[in-house]
């Protein structure tokens, strides 16, 4: 792809994150998630690979299909209120409508299962887009809509952390993984959505960083597998060291910056009287910490040769730019001593 169409594509994805951030009315908003997707679809096709067009195929289905119930319950929401202002759609089915369409946009359960089968098809970078910047334009208009309907919030969240918890457990594709591995995490930002949505926001930057963190490691390894996982080793051992870390931060272990988001979101579900709520929430995080600990055990305590038929590669330098990496990681493991002054700053 020339550089000029790529920036170009980069251009539109940014312009169309702006405008519906900017937007106050519901035809804005529209325009700038279709502007949004139909800027990553060469992104997905550039491969030209069976796989590659059949992932770009489900994700502009999926996508228009949310679009166009977007529009449509937008529309019944001005034809019987009079109004087309994002904050005045108050109309009981347009706002269910919505809140289910932007869930099939970012890929909650139950409407996640375009997502792995889509990441799966893409290449690592845009993976990585599709995992985080893609999710930018929906969760603002989730963001501004919160208040309308907290019980389907609810059933969306408690059901995308089990769900991704589960659908984990059984899969060697790293980026099926980290398919699955968004979905609990969106459950996390959903949960506590109505109730405080600047937990919502630290959640969703932390998550947007730590996935950064792993899509650039495995990236900089071209690992794709749980089995050349082991292979890692001879390829950029200081990597493999701290990728584990990584994956136990993603995880929400202590004392490391995913534990921060999961720590305040169940203090504040339990002060709102939603103990049963809070204590699903921590038994599917075991679920994905199950998943995460096989990662780490087959990158950093498993040696190659092993069973894999893979060969292990000779240990050259590696050209590639790995500043980004470095600070994605470093913001991964090093950030829960600051929480108060985190919290603080997204209060205001």
């Amino acid at each position: 792809m020339s550089p000029f169409v790529l920036s170009t594509l980069l251009l539109s994805l940014g312009l169309g994150t702006t405008l519906t951030f900017a937007s106050t009315h519901w035809l804005l908003a529209w325009m700038g998630l279709e502007l949004n997707t139909m800027a990553i679809l060469p992104l997905m096709a550039q491969n030209h690979h069976p796989r590659a067009i059949e992932a770009t195929t489900k994700y502009f289905l999926t996508q228009a299909t949310a679009a166009a119930m977007i529009l449509f319950a937008s529309i019944t929401n001005a034809w019987i209120l009079g109004e087309w202002n994002i904050q005045l759609t108050s109309h009981p089915l347009s706002t269910t409508l919505i809140m289910l369409a932007l869930s099939l946009k970012v890929g909650l359960a139950p409407m996640h299962f375009w997502l792995p089968e889509v990441l799966q098809g893409l290449d690592l970078t845009t993976g990585l887009i599709l995992s985080t910047w893609q999710k930018l334009a929906p969760f603002i208009l989730i963001l501004q809509l919160s208040s309308s309907n907290p019980n389907l919030l609810i059933f969306l969240g408690l059901t995308s952390t089990l769900v991704g918890g589960w659908g984990g457990l059984n899969q060697t594709q790293m980026r099926k993984i980290l398919a699955y591995s968004s979905i609990a995490h969106l459950g996390w930002m959903i949960l506590i959505l109505k109730f405080a949505p600047h937990l919502t926001s630290l959640a969703l930057l932390l998550y947007i960083v730590m996935t950064s963190s792993i899509f650039l490691a495995l990236k900089l390894n071209n690992t794709l597998n749980l089995n050349s996982l082991a292979t890692s080793w001879t390829k950029a051992p200081v990597v493999s060291t701290i990728v584990p870390l990584s994956l136990l931060s993603l995880a929400g272990l202590p004392p490391l910056s995913g534990f921060m988001p999961k720590w305040l979101i169940l203090q504040e579900l339990t002060k709102q009287q939603l103990p049963l709520t809070a204590t699903l929430a921590a038994l599917s995080a075991l679920l994905s910490l199950f998943f995460y600990l096989r990662i780490s055990y087959a990158m950093a305590l498993t040696m190659s040769p092993n069973v894999t038929s893979a060969s292990a590669p000779w240990r050259l330098p590696n050209p590639q730019f790995t500043l980004l990496m470095t600070l994605t990681t470093t913001l991964t493991l090093f950030l829960l001593p600051i929480t108060p002054t985190i919290t603080s700053i997204l209060l205001f």
